[in-house]
């Protein structure tokens, strides 16, 4: 399956990040908690090489929480500040204004020095498409600042907030980078809806989802849809979601379309339990 997506605003979108970087203290790097590695553009690393960097594991509450601790103590052996939350939870929120300010402390310091008081942190909000950097920015700033939606695209061009005296956030539309080299990496963005999905073979996406899950976490597929996971092979598998679910055309033919989809939305959703599709 081919997992190239690069739309035009994004070449525009990187371009403009290059410029703005030379006003950033702070990179801000939302990436997915269920695939941590696989969810960051190397472009972000680049332009961000000389700058604080904090990296938030978002959607945290949809990856497993073991593993949400082996990725934190991962980022931080590599030299980032890391935490993991919920963007949609104002109380998972709550520590990361003190999380800023500390990833700046040598600058914050550096400007006292200087005699520079009172300056405020500006910070560039980056990440991938639809890892939840305006959901994460509205909650944070208790208010609906930029669109938000559940599809990736959403923001298209950049935007100032700023969210006290202390911090000034640069929100930023969600870039990919032109070319995977990993096809599994191109897989995991697809399982988490950082594509277009009109673009995807969903029908091949959920049987390698469903190898995956049933080889990792045993025994969900058969707690969501009360399904025999014993099948010799993913197609039969879905076929069988596709019954429970009565996706099925007229004439009883089995429509794995429509099952595939119900399958992944399933997912994304976190109706199986708490998900981590990669490990450092």
């Amino acid at each position: 399956m081919d997992f190239q997506w690069y739309p035009g605003h994004m070449t525009k979108a990187k371009r403009q990040m290059q410029e703005d970087i030379k006003l950033i203290d702070l990179v801000i790097e939302l990436v997915d908690a269920r695939i941590p590695q696989s969810s960051r553009n190397p472009d972000i690393d680049e332009l961000g090489k000389n700058k604080s960097r904090l990296i938030l594991l978002n959607k945290a509450d949809l990856a497993d929480a073991e593993k949400n601790k082996v990725w934190i103590e991962y980022f931080h052996k590599q030299g980032y500040f890391a935490v993991e939350l919920d963007a949609r939870n104002r109380g998972s929120m709550k520590h990361i204004q003190s999380v800023i300010q500390e990833s700046c402390r040598e600058k914050i310091e550096r400007d006292r020095r200087r005699g520079i008081k009172n300056r405020p942190v500006r910070a560039m909000v980056a990440g991938i498409p639809n890892v939840g950097k305006s959901m994460f920015i509205n909650t944070l700033a208790g208010k609906a600042c930029t669109k938000t939606g559940n599809k990736p695209g959403v923001t298209k061009g950049k935007q100032w907030i700023r969210l006290n005296k202390n911090v000034d956030l640069l929100d930023t539309p969600g870039i990919l980078w032109p070319k995977f080299d990993d096809p599994a990496m191109g897989m995991r963005l697809a399982w988490i809806g950082s594509m277009n999905d009109q673009l995807l073979n969903t029908e091949e996406l959920s049987l390698e989802l469903i190898r995956y899950l049933t080889e990792a976490y045993p025994g969900v597929l058969t707690d969501r849809y009360e399904i025999n996971e014993q099948a010799d092979r993913p197609v039969e598998l879905l076929a069988a979601i596709a019954w429970r679910r009565n996706c099925v055309r007229s004439g009883g033919e089995t429509d794995y379309t429509k099952a595939a989809n119900l399958f992944i939305d399933d997912f994304r959703a976190g109706r199986f339990g708490r998900i981590t599709l990669e490990l450092p």
